[in-house]
């Protein structure tokens, strides 16, 4: 069973986006990539304010906005190959490629996502990971998060969406939510690095901590 990665849009717009695909990249177990729409999705919300067309083209357009960035971090690593069904994601796992799903086909016909601004990358990442069988899913955003937050908290204050809040209690998925200064729990969750992750420090010293294993993913009861 991959686990599934979302790749929040707006770290294309930091400094993060080349060590995060890096990490992602040399991932030792199956990865699905979920790509954000991030500057692409932006565009659509101005048009809409703009224009004043529905939600539910929005909702469309928005997805093909996730279309244009994953295209985008496929184009950045050899590894990564653009997928639209769950057909071509077994195909790309098989070849140890690592698949970035690009949703509007899948998507369609299905009545359990919500054709609005409430349902965004994340919460289509919790439905992806329940439609392979309850898979871990793991967010990385470009925020901070704070250590200990709870699901409920994270939708109060926009860092999720409702959908994935949703998605993730009724069907109990295994979930993590990473954020800036998170980079090495989430090579440790993809087994893309040691246990005992080292970052260089000042002058020749070399500090290392201890983070969690992967059997430490969270899952909401």
């Amino acid at each position: 069973m991959p686990t599934v990665v979302k790749l929040g849009g707006s770290l294309a717009e930091s400094m993060r986006l080349s060590p995060i695909l890096e990490i992602v990249g040399n991932a030792r177990v199956p990865v699905v990539i979920v790509p954000g729409g991030g500057a692409f999705a932006d565009a659509v919300r101005r048009a809409q304010a703009d224009f004043g067309f529905s939600d539910e083209a929005a909702h469309r357009m928005a997805l093909l906005a996730m279309h244009q960035t994953g295209l985008l971090l496929a184009a950045l690593h050899p590894r990564l190959r653009p997928v639209e069904t769950l057909a071509d994601m077994e195909r790309a796992l098989s070849d140890t490629a690592i698949p970035v799903w690009l949703p509007l086909k899948l998507t369609q016909r299905d009545q359990r996502i919500s054709a609005d601004w409430s349902t965004t990358s994340d919460g289509l990442a919790a439905r992806l990971a329940e439609r392979l069988g309850h898979a871990p899913v793991v967010l990385v955003k470009s925020c901070r998060i704070e250590q200990g937050s709870s699901i409920a908290a994270m939708t109060q204050e926009g860092i999720v969406d409702p959908t994935f809040a949703a998605i993730v209690d009724r069907a109990q998925l295994p979930w993590r939510v990473l954020g800036a200064g998170d980079d090495d729990d989430l090579a440790v969750l993809l087994d893309a690095a040691s246990r005992l992750a080292c970052s260089r420090r000042s002058g020749s010293r070399e500090v290392c901590r201890r983070v969690a294993p992967v059997r430490a993913i969270a899952r909401r009861r």
